[in-house]
């Protein structure tokens, strides 16, 4: 059984024990969160597609670790003109491990 979820404006396919690093969720480690953005469910043979979510159904997840990411660079210039910008950026993540897919 997998589902398809959103969260952090990205979508994910997920199934019972996957983990996952995901944009912040405010939470603390260790705390259940409940999904309800849940846009699709299959079980094997039957596929159940929301428009766009599924009402009433939920994905649990287990917060595991609040972290950041890996350092992108971002450098920008302009030939000629001694136009030359470094900057950088980590993005705020957040571990979690699915516990549960309840279907409507």
């Amino acid at each position: 059984m997998f589902a398809v979820i959103r969260t952090g404006g990205k979508q994910y396919k997920v199934a019972q024990d996957t983990y996952l690093q995901v944009e912040k969720i405010d939470a603390e480690v260790g705390a259940k969160i409940d999904i309800t953005d849940v846009l699709m469910i299959s079980n094997g043979d039957q596929t159940t597609v929301g428009a766009p979510i599924i009402e009433g159904a939920k994905v649990v997840a287990e917060i595991l670790e609040q972290g950041r990411g890996d350092k992108v660079i971002i450098f920008k210039k302009r030939r000629r003109q001694n136009y030359r910008r470094k900057n950088g950026h980590r993005q705020l993540l957040t571990t979690i491990k699915i516990t549960e897919i309840k279907a409507a």
